[in-house]
């Protein structure tokens, strides 16, 4: 068997074997297949795609293809969930705790942002001592004990995942399903949990443009892992605009603990983040989802999800104390604050583009490497269908650049739209899947 043998066996559209695609994962790992030859096997896949069988068969050679997170010590209880992106997108700070309370086993490795902005790991080093970095004894140990630990990847999860990507981001391969699909479940099964809920996003501020797209990429992710015998729930939720009023690091860490607080009614962030955790409940507990969301909504309300909270940020060396000072947060010092150019009602955010004046803020990164503002970001005072008078303040930016208006351009008039009718209101939640 060679590689140009695979690569024309998938140029004809066949499919193949698991045998071949082991062969074609090894090889790429350990660097015996030229750029360009993989760069035409993605193309390949681009074209004549791949059966669920193909997709299934490269996630799990791609899992296999490095380190790989052993949970069997918590039994049917670890439990995860995954993102496929978003602007504003906190809830990993809100649904851990919630399940963490509910019993589950929260064994979580996360990565950085490298995008509009910060990942998760990001967003809890903007807490004053947060230790993104435990060991593994007291990973496994703080877990046993509180039922919680977030840590950054170390090691290297699903390697050929991470050379496959480079080649798809520079070839114009990423919009591919099954590479799409391959690429989130091999680092998720690699990650170990047994209980996995997957939020699918679709619209502006998403890869998937449309909740059809976002629901056949969820199809073939739970597909893929209930083949390994993972239990698997999809959530397909709207990205139009952000979620939750905070785009940043610590302006979203303040935000979910408004939301954990009660000090909020949280809208949408509120309802995606009760509807993950409910489903990981379910999922866990083998609940029907109603009992799952109850039990999830039960424990935000009486204070347990904020009390597992606290614990959990204090025992990763955290200022827990930011839950009742959350001005011991990061705050950018320049603050440009946008007003309404006329009386009317907010008929739309647009998430994408406030991802890109987020990370121009200082709030992502371009390149792996770069510092993260973990002050900067926006802050919106009113959200879709308030209605605003003309001059009235409707969002603050943060950052530590002084020359804002020179640093935006003209990107700030794409981020706001007005109406003189009221939009009608849009489902954060569009469909719920597994449970």
């Amino acid at each position: 068997m060679t590689f140009d043998d695979i690569l024309q066996k998938k140029k004809q559209g066949a499919a193949l074997s698991r045998e071949e695609i082991r062969f074609f994962v090894r090889r790429l790992v350990e660097e015996q297949i030229p750029d360009y030859k993989t760069a035409a096997f993605l193309m390949a896949v681009c074209f004549v795609g791949m059966t669920a069988e193909e997709t299934f068969y490269l996630t799990d050679e791609m899992a296999k293809s490095g380190d790989a997170l052993d949970l069997s010590a918590f039994g049917d209880l670890s439990a995860d969930k995954h993102s496929t992106g978003g602007v504003g997108d906190k809830t990993t700070l809100i649904v851990a705790p919630i399940a963490a309370a509910a019993g589950c086993k929260i064994a979580k490795m996360s990565g950085r942002g490298l995008g509009d902005t910060g990942g998760t790991i990001d967003k809890l080093e903007s807490i004053p001592s947060f230790c993104v970095t435990l060991s593994e004894d007291r990973f496994f140990a703080q877990v046993q004990q509180i039922g919680i630990a977030v840590v950054g990847q170390s090691g290297e999860l699903a390697p050929a995942d991470k050379k496959l990507y480079a080649l798809r981001d520079v070839t114009c391969t990423v919009d591919s399903l099954p590479l799409i699909a391959s690429s989130i479940m091999s680092k998720k099964l690699a990650a170990g949990a047994h209980n996995i809920v997957l939020d699918v996003k679709y619209g502006s501020g998403a890869f998937m443009k449309t909740p059809a797209d976002a629901a056949a990429l969820a199809e073939a992710m739970l597909d893929i892992g209930r083949r390994k015998g993972r239990r698997m729930a999809a959530v397909i939720s709207d990205m139009n605009t952000p979620l939750g009023r905070c785009v940043g690091n610590a302006l979203e860490v303040r935000e979910a603990m408004q939301v954990l607080k009660g000090e909020t009614d949280g809208g949408a962030l509120r309802e995606v983040s009760l509807t993950l955790a409910g489903a990981m409940i379910a999922l866990t507990f083998q609940l029907p989802f109603a009992e799952g969301f109850d039990r999830a909504q039960q424990l935000l309300e009486n204070g347990k999800a904020l009390q597992k909270f606290t614990e959990w940020i204090g025992a990763q060396g955290g200022d827990a104390a930011v839950a009742d000072h959350p001005d011991r947060l990061p705050l950018s010092p320049c603050a440009l604050t946008l007003t309404a150019p006329q009386d009317g009602y907010l008929s739309a955010i647009d998430a994408g583009c406030a991802g890109r004046i987020a990370k121009l803020l200082g709030a992502g990164r371009q390149n792996k490497g770069d510092a993260i503002d973990y002050g900067a970001g926006l802050e919106f005072l009113h959200t879709v269908g308030d209605f605003v008078k003309q001059g009235e303040p409707v969002v603050r930016l943060y950052t530590k650049s002084e020359d804002l208006r020179s640093l935006l351009g003209d990107l700030t008039a794409n981020l706001l739209w007005f109406s003189d009718k009221k939009p009608q209101a849009q489902k954060p939640i569009v469909q719920i899947l597994g449970v």
